[in-house]
Parts: structure tokens; sequence; C-alpha cells
């Protein structure tokens, strides 16, 4: 069944409902692994997509249950409100495990690009507040440094994505001290022990492969425990700023399943 947008109440007093949809596959295990699902867009997409996204479906066809929530809209793609958004969702799916899942279902959030961006946040605000109740968080080349000054990110040219980050960066970090704060721009953020494990995901030929290869490494010299890969050039990841089709979506589900199951253990 195709998966429909829904409202649902928000844990947030006076808060107006959250707006997601829900993807499932054909068969699921006792207790699926609940993912919170925060798509990209550079932080300039935001009117919901009637479209199913092709990650998060892929995944739930791994057999997980997966959450997107829609935090760009009613959030104008601005930080905090974004953030906060994205964690009240994050905290309904904690309450609400049996309803989804099952109270033995690990909780996983999960974001490409701008959403990897505010899936870190999410993690950085969950150890914070709602300590060891997230399992495990996934990062798609999360957009982690406004100052897009990388090696790597000299390739945002050629696939005509670099004007768009950089407008992107200007409206999520609209107020100046935004820049600074270790839950909007990630490599600020000096106080990284204790967050959930990690999987961080790139490309060879991604433009946004430093950064997250240097967010990675910090987690890692954080103690955090964090797996890291990076697809070759030759499998189209750079897609995921696009139409998130290509040669990599059944690898990442195998990275995906892969991390699930050493979570467990």
């Amino acid at each position: 069944m195709t998966a429909q947008w829904e409202n649902i109440a928000s844990n947030r007093p006076s808060a107006s409902p959250l707006s997601v949809r829900v993807y499932q596959g054909a068969d699921l295990p006792k207790a699926p692994p609940l993912v919170l699902y925060l798509r990209g867009g550079a932080f300039l997409d935001s009117a919901p997509e009637a479209n199913e996204r092709p990650v998060a479906r892929a995944l739930a066809d791994t057999g997980a249950v997966v959450v997107e929530a829609d935090y760009s809209s009613p959030s104008h793609n601005a930080f905090p409100e974004a953030l906060e958004l994205a964690f009240s969702a994050l905290s309904c799916l904690n309450s609400r495990r049996k309803t989804y899942g099952s109270a033995k279902s690990l909780l996983l959030v999960v974001g490409e690009e701008a959403g990897g961006n505010v899936a870190a946040g999410v993690a950085l605000k969950a150890r914070d507040l709602i300590p060891g109740e997230l399992s495990g968080q996934i990062l798609l080349s999360p957009m982690i440094d406004p100052r897009m000054a990388t090696v790597s990110f000299r390739e945002a040219d050629r696939i005509g994505m670099r004007q768009r980050w950089s407008d992107g960066w200007s409206r999520y970090l609209s107020m100046v001290g935004n820049f600074a704060h270790p839950y909007a721009a990630l490599c600020q953020c000096t106080r990284l022990a204790g967050l959930a494990p990690a999987l961080v995901l790139t490309a060879d030929n991604d433009p946004l492969r430093d950064e997250a290869i240097a967010y990675a490494t910090r987690l890692k010299k954080a103690g955090v425990p964090v797996t890291q890969h990076s697809f070759p050039a030759s499998s189209g990841w750079t897609g995921i700023y696009s139409d998130e089709s290509g040669d990599w979506l059944d690898p990442l589900c195998s990275q995906f399943k892969s991390f699930v199951e050493n979570l467990k253990h």
C-alpha cells in the first residue's frame, strides 16, 4: 500500500499536529526497527511530496517501519523550528513504539543531505533530553559544514548544487548566531560523546564527502561507535540530490540491515 500523509498529535503542549506518512513492507518481523526519516532538499524544498521517497520505501522493504516527518513546510526550513519539529516527531515515535512497532523495536533516525543535518541534530538533542532512547543515527551525505570549503566540495559545481546549497544554508541559518550553534552547524559541535551509534554513508565523487567523513572521524574520537562507508563513483550516489535513484539503493539497504543487526548485539 502506498504511504499517505496523515496528521498525528504532537507531544509538545499546544503544538500543531505533526504531518507524517508511514511506510511498511509486506512482511514485518515481531519487533521491526522504527525509523524516523528526514528527507533532503537543501533546506529549500518545503511542500510535502505526493510521491513516496525511494529511500524510505527501500528501508521499509527491508522490514523496518519508516515514519517520514514533514519538518520542512511548517518550519519554513529555518533553525531551530525545523529541528524542534523533527525532535518532536522522534519523541512521539519513542512514546508510541507499541503503536508502530513493538516495545522492543529499535528507534533510529535517518536523514539525507539537509535531512542528515537535522538527523544529526536530533541525535544530539536526544542524547541531552531522552538519553538512552535513540538506538542509532544513519546519516546519508549529511550537510555538516556551512563554510562549504572542503576539497570535495569543488564537485558541487559539476552537479549544479553549489548555489542551491549556499541558498539553503542561508535560509536554515537565517539568524547570525545560528552559524555557531552546535545543533545547527555540526562542524561547530565540540561535545559529541555519548551519542547514539552512527552509520555515515557518502560516495567517492560526493561533494559532501569530506564533511561527512570529517564528522564521522570526530564521532569516533569522541568514543561513538561509527560505521562508515563510501560508495564508488560509479554507483550514481549523487542522484540522492535529485531523484533518489541509482544502483546504490540495494547496497544502502545492505548497510542498513547490517547496522541494525550490530545494534542488537
